[in-house]
């Protein structure tokens, strides 16, 4: 059974309690892999590290750490297929999905945020002719990183990329429930020739590691992406330190389809929007609102396509649209919500059952994509995330229901807009509490944009110049002319 290995100071090396985790593929609910249970000692060994590479990783010309994380991401490229196989078989996803969105995007990041780093610039201010302020943006120190388990390596890299291409040492935790691609990156940076300790990648759960990052006095930024419960604790250790934040958290997501709509696009993207990964995305729209001309045309639309389309199965197979969900404990917890929508009062148009698919993956953690109706827009249901394969239908009358529908939430991360009126659009958005919003289209990103939410989804942006800007601190110089 394979061994994942921290990665602390340029080598793979056990954890210092010589403990492990089992690591089961969700597809078939065995055991497949071990991943260190590491604690606090070895977060320490790895601040150690970092601390002792920053001052030669922060006086690194720009150009050669763009050489090196370029590197990085050529190496990912050519193992796609490797990289691929390990996040489905670690988090459930298909194969196709992990080939063509997963890895590929991780292979963006590092490349992107490794040539952004040349780019990067700062401001001057002149003050008439007898003063001039310059802005010196320099890294931090040693910083955390601790990333989800829905989109593994996507996301590991969306953190820990700007994070060294800014000239910062890292301590980054990857969630222990999907561990395998970012022990994969630990071999690729090893052999691209980053410099020991400038990327440090402990392994374990949350209560030991994550906390141990986040209480640690010489990490001073974090970088979270996860659930909302989690980013308070957080919060609550790591504000009393001074230490930068930026959480990405939860949400709950409006699709707002009008009756102007381009229908078949809007068809096509909302299943898309509702069930990609199984539903195990931040940015899913889960709370679907359709005003009522459109309503029935669409519910009978909708439910056909997804019932045609979405085959529930072996995440290996190429058929297969929709794979496993991620952990027993994650599966029970989608399935007591389908039930709390029963008692709620929901009515199940599809779905709503667990799945034992034939062959290899009988005993693995399957659930239909669900349609539920006849819901009230602040019971439970609508309320809360449930981070799975379940969407509700429920129809609106004005912009002015659907707008109150819409923000009703603690949660305010993205929104979904479907029509053909300009103006509607435009004034829409203004008025929807998110931090991302699409317009007749889901999941488009440009890596330059902000990203990030509002209210409980969190604080702080992430992406392009946004990313680097946290990832450095302001130094104003000021000179008497």
């Amino acid at each position: 059974m394979q061994k994942i290995l921290n990665y602390i100071n340029g080598q793979l090396i056990e954890p210092v309690s010589k403990s492990y985790l089992g690591n089961p593929d969700p597809s078939t609910g065995e055991v497949y892999s071990l991943c260190p249970d590491s604690d606090a000692a070895d977060v320490e060994s790895a601040v150690a590290a970092a601390k002792a590479a920053f001052n030669q990783w922060s006086n690194t010309p720009s150009e050669k750490r763009t050489r090196i994380m370029t590197r990085i991401a050529e190496l990912i490229e050519s193992n796609l297929d490797t990289f691929a196989k390990a996040e489905t078989i670690d988090q459930g996803k298909p194969l196709w999905l992990s080939k063509n969105g997963e890895i590929p995007r991780a292979v963006s990041n590092m490349r992107f945020f490794g040539t952004a780093i040349e780019h990067f610039a700062s401001e001057a201010h002149p003050m008439g002719d007898h003063a001039i302020n310059y802005t010196l943006r320099t890294p931090i120190g040693v910083v955390g990183c601790i990333s989800p388990w829905n989109l593994p390596l996507y996301l590991f890299t969306w953190k820990i990329a700007p994070a060294i291409a800014a000239g910062n040492c890292v301590v980054a935790k990857p969630s222990e429930v999907t561990p395998m691609t970012a022990f994969l990156l630990s071999e690729i940076c090893i052999e691209a020739g980053l410099p020991a300790g400038v990327l440090n990648i402990v392994h374990g759960l949350g209560v030991k590691v994550g906390s141990a990052i986040t209480a640690h006095p010489e990490i001073k930024a974090i970088s979270f992406t996860g659930g909302t419960k989690t980013g308070e604790e957080i919060a609550r250790i790591a504000a009393p330190m001074f230490k930068k934040l930026s959480l990405e958290l939860g949400g709950k997501n409006p699709n707002i389809i009008f009756a102007d709509c381009d229908f078949e696009k809007m068809l096509d993207e909302t299943v898309r929007s509702s069930f990609l990964n199984q539903g195990e995305i931040c940015l899913c729209g889960s709370r679907i609102f359709i005003e009522r001309p459109l309503y029935e045309k669409f519910k009978i639309a909708f439910i056909n396509k997804v019932k045609a389309e979405l085959i529930v199965g072996d995440p290996l197979d190429a058929a297969t649209k929709t794979g496993a969900i991620v952990s027993k404990i994650h599966f029970e917890k989608v399935l007591s919500y389908i039930e709390l929508a029963k008692q709620e009062g929901g009515n199940v148009l599809c779905g709503g059952n667990a799945v034992k698919p034939e062959g290899r993956c009988n005993k693995g953690w399957f659930i239909e994509p669900t349609v539920i109706e006849g819901l009230s827009y602040n019971c439970r249901t609508n309320q809360e995330e449930i981070f799975g394969p379940v969407v509700t239908l429920t129809p609106f009358d004005t912009e002015e229901e659907v707008l109150m529908m819409a923000n009703s939430t603690q949660y305010g991360l993205a929104s979904t807009i479907w029509t053909e009126n300009l103006t509607r659009a435009h004034r829409m958005a203004a008025q929807i509490k998110a931090g991302i919003i699409w317009i007749n289209c889901w999941l488009l990103r440009d890596l330059r944009t902000p990203f990030g939410g509002v209210k409980s989804s969190g604080v702080g942006r992430e992406g392009g110049w946004e990313a680097l800007r946290f990832f450095t601190e302001a130094k104003n110089v000021c000179i008497k002319l």
